[in-house]
């Protein structure tokens, strides 16, 4: 059977519009995990539906500008020489509401001088919504962070919140998991602590 110009050009237009309807789709903020993951990745299962998963090697990170509890501005380059785990949230995620105590308690166990939780919110109210929805929450061990232009969504091109980034101390991510996740058990607990007891030669 002859294959002709016509049907060629059918059969590519039609795969062409697959490829952008599943593009438009991961798109969406309430879109599960939709990244494809290399085979030679680490993933670990975080609760749920959601997934961390650890690159084969360490991407960047675009700068963020932000102000701390008491309203000073900061930036990622302040947090540089520790690892970080910056989860994008906001008081107005229900999904978000329900993994900050767990991550609470992640900076309770492991909070130093080389590793610190950072939720970063991406509230338009800013500091006065984000402080009461702590004090309602009693979270006492994690920071307050926020970020009312939102622009940190999609700077670091989340596709949703939350949205929790591992970053080294170079300031390079070398995780990222979409979705809440219960942040203080063993499972995860372990991968931090592992990420923290590489060596420069392996983390690079």
């Amino acid at each position: 059977m002859r294959i002709t110009t016509a049907a060629i050009i059918a059969a590519t237009a039609l795969l062409l519009m697959g490829a952008v309807y599943l593009y438009l789709i991961a798109q969406q903020p309430n879109h599960p995990v939709v990244s494809s993951t290399p085979p030679s990745a680490t993933t670990v299962n975080a609760g749920g539906d959601s997934t961390f998963v650890l690159h084969e090697r360490p991407q960047p990170v675009s700068e963020l500008s932000f102000v701390d509890g008491d309203g000073r501005e900061m930036s990622l380059a302040d947090f540089r020489g520790r690892t970080i785990l910056l989860n994008i949230w906001a008081t107005w995620c229900v999904p978000c509401r329900e993994e900050m105590p767990a991550l609470d308690r992640l900076q309770a166990k492991l909070g130093s001088s080389d590793f610190e939780v950072v939720p970063l919110s991406i509230d338009r109210d800013g500091l006065p919504k984000v402080k009461a929805f702590y004090e309602e929450l009693r979270l006492k061990a994690i920071g307050i962070y926020v970020d009312a232009s939102g622009k940190a969504a999609y700077r670091l091109n989340t596709v949703g919140i939350p949205t929790t980034l591992l970053i080294d101390p170079d300031g390079l991510e070398t995780g990222r998991l979409v979705g809440p996740a219960e942040w203080d058990s063993p499972e995860l607990v372990n991968l931090i602590q592992q990420q923290l007891e590489k060596t420069p030669d392996e983390a690079s």
